[in-house]
């Protein structure tokens, strides 16, 4: 009886070793165990910006649990539409994958043609953090309140240029979403990338800019530029001397920034599953950093994420509208 019972739990604990590498080995659907060869996730952003930022660090600890190298590929430019356009054309098979961000629902209303629809082109694995944007000013800029900015704004029509990352981009719509609240008029000026219209506001290229609190941190600690204000209703503990826009005079005003991982539509849900699994665990541990920088970590189910890019799709639609953009 005890050589039958040692025999059982041997059998068991084989079976369990057995159900756990199966649940480790995935089939790419060609019988092949995945991973087996490098992944790339594409950030449709210039280096230097939060995506960028954030792309590296899933990256870096998806290639220490995945036992593959995951490589971060820029593909910036069109306000994101290249970088999203080359997940949508690579093959369903796990080894592409994409970090985007809030333009994937803004940019529907702000393009007349598109060529991808995001939510039947694209898998979303799990949404990864939620956050604000932050209006800042280059020292230079006579204004250390968002009242004094509005009061400069006004007196001074077209003469105060903001920064952005492109059309279609929440630090954009952010603005624009302010100059309409405010009745203000300041220029819009695009750069390829978050990275490259902060360089143009810490050289003065520029005055003003609503980038996502990553991209400002740090030439916020260093001085190089002035904040006045975060786009979220609330402050944030990241900057806890900061008011939000709409506390600071611009009631009503908020604009969130949020963003999430894909895979091209049609990759096998149990790789799906198994990449969700592991960068909703990678996020929980970046919680406590990511929190230091102003985001909040909201890693959940791929239906959860599908269900916030619909809804951030019809709302984005009836802001933009009210007002009065044009789609180019």
């Amino acid at each position: 009886m005890k050589a039958i019972t040692g025999f059982t739990g041997l059998l068991a604990a084989s079976l369990l070793l057995a159900s756990a590498a199966a649940a480790q080995t995935l089939s790419t659907g060609s019988g092949q165990a995945y991973p087996t060869r490098t992944i790339r996730l594409v950030v449709h952003s210039s280096p230097g910006g939060s995506s960028d930022i954030l792309g590296r660090m899933v990256a870096q600890k998806l290639t220490e649990s995945l036992g593959q190298q995951v490589v971060v590929e820029n593909r910036a430019g069109a306000s994101g539409i290249i970088g999203v356009e080359v997940a949508v054309k690579a093959p369903p098979d796990g080894y592409t994958l994409l970090i985007s961000q809030t333009s994937l629902a803004i940019n529907p209303s702000m393009f007349r043609k598109m060529p991808y629809e995001a939510l039947r082109d694209l898998a979303p694995i799990t949404q990864i953090v939620d956050g604000p944007n932050v209006l800042v000013v280059h020292p230079s800029v006579p204004a250390r309140s968002v009242k004094q900015l509005i009061a400069l704004a006004r007196s001074r029509p077209d003469s105060l240029i903001i920064g952005s990352p492109g059309q279609g981009t929440s630090p954009h719509l952010s603005a624009e979403l302010f100059n309409a609240m405010a009745g203000v008029k300041m220029v819009q000026v695009q750069y390829k990338g978050a990275g490259m219209a902060l360089v143009g506001l810490i050289s003065g290229e520029i005055g003003v800019m609503f980038p996502t609190t990553p991209t400002a941190m740090g030439s916020i600690k260093a001085k190089r530029i002035i904040p006045l204000g975060v786009t979220t209703a609330k402050r944030v503990q990241a900057l806890p001397d900061v008011p939000s826009i709409a506390e600071a005079g611009l009631p009503g005003y908020e604009s969130t920034q949020w963003f999430g991982v894909l895979a091209p539509a049609g990759t096998p849900r149990p790789i799906i599953d198994r990449l969700n699994q592991e960068i909703v665990r990678i996020m929980h541990g970046y919680k406590e950093r990511l929190s230091g920088e102003g985001m909040e970590v909201v890693a959940g189910t791929p239906e959860a994420f599908a269900a916030h890019i619909r809804m951030e799709t019809e709302k984005w639609a009836k802001v933009i509208k009210s007002m009065g953009l044009k789609p180019e």
